[in-house]
């Protein structure tokens, strides 16, 4: 345990540690698994990652349970998505023992960065691909660069789980229909920076984008999917340009388990009237709940939250997931891996 850290006031942001880990794609095929203390990669002028945007990368996190046990919370989900996203990419898919193997051995070699269980915090992993081929025809790489680097990251909630405002505006499109919004790649959060700083400079914590198509229903939140409760069901959007989320995924199951309805499907904008629950998930936050939706070009406003709390649904999907990434809660669904 790394005594010279503060946890509780860690945030969510990169804290150097001790190791990286890599492997090199050439001459067609992965070669062995390296560790490095770099934080530096030696890249070509023109390599096809700096001009064509061969990058893509995940994110998930391994904690310290209440057991004492470390671990890595559906660490064969992401290497599924992230084989996806290299598929889409035009890049070379990682093959899941590798992605596992460096997954786990990134854990294991910053152990002492893994937070201590009680403390909010946790070890946000994210393995990153790039093409190194120097191209200037645009042409997918021969070789690339596959790692993975840990960080320790605080509680996204500073202030505890708590709604916060979002706002809608056609101004922007994050991604075009059937382009990359389904794969994990830089490029998806580059085209969604603008508009975001935009809503914070307004006061609103993201923005609820909609279809890039007919700009009728709900995509997602920012860089995060949705879900809202409408008479007690689940109802998240259902759209070729969203990226599938792991937690919503994972949500989805655990309504399962708690006899809560979930309906995948388009959800016109206007529908925002009848959610008495909403909220932004991905892995950084699990859940972030809204409080009201303003669309900025109508004048609208959606009043989610009529207590300014957090929904009843909301807070139990949220502590069930917490609890199971915790061994808190037995895991039924064999969704974390325990780092020996």
């Amino acid at each position: 345990m790394n005594n010279d850290i503060d946890w509780g006031k860690l945030p969510f942001g990169y804290y150097p540690t001790d190791y990286n880990v890599r492997c090199y794609f050439k001459d067609g095929k992965w070669g062995e698994i390296e560790e490095s203390t770099s934080e530096k990669v030696e890249l070509h002028i023109a390599a096809t990652s700096l001009h064509y945007g061969q990058e893509i990368f995940e994110g998930l996190k391994a904690f310290r349970g209440a057991d004492g046990k470390i671990r890595i919370f559906r660490l064969e989900e992401n290497a599924r998505r992230m084989r996806e996203s290299a598929k889409g990419l035009m890049m070379e898919p990682i093959p899941e023992e590798i992605f596992r193997e460096m997954c786990i051995r990134a854990v294991k070699l910053n152990e002492r960065f893994i937070p201590p269980y009680g403390s909010g915090a946790s070890l946000y992993l994210r393995p990153v691909e790039i093409g190194l081929t120097p191209r200037i025809g645009v042409k997918p790489a021969d070789e690339y660069l596959f790692m993975v680097i840990a960080t320790p990251v605080g509680p996204y909630f500073k202030q505890g789980f708590g709604v916060s405002n979002y706002c809608i505006t056609r101004a922007h499109d994050r991604v075009a229909p059937k382009g990359t919004g389904r794969f994990k790649c830089g490029g998806n959060y580059a085209a969604a920076m603008l508009a975001g700083e935009e809503a914070h400079a307004k006061g609103y914590s993201a923005v609820l984008f909609l279809d890039p198509l007919e700009k009728k229903y709900l995509d997602e939140c920012g860089p995060a999917n949705f879900f809202g409760v409408r008479d007690g069901k689940y109802v998240t959007p259902k759209s070729e340009s969203i990226l599938q989320s792991i937690t919503n995924m994972s949500l989805q199951t655990l309504c399962g388990d708690l006899g809560i309805e979930v309906e995948c499907r388009k959800i016109p904008v206007e529908e925002l009237e009848y959610f008495t629950e909403a909220a932004a998930i991905g892995t950084a936050a699990v859940a972030s709940p809204i409080g009201c939706i303003d669309d900025l070009d109508t004048g609208k406003r959606y009043v989610i939250s009529k207590d300014g709390q957090p929904g009843p649904v909301s807070k139990a999907l949220y502590k069930k997931l917490n609890a199971i990434r915790l061994g808190e809660e037995e895991d039924i669904h064999g969704w974390n891996t325990i780092v020996e």
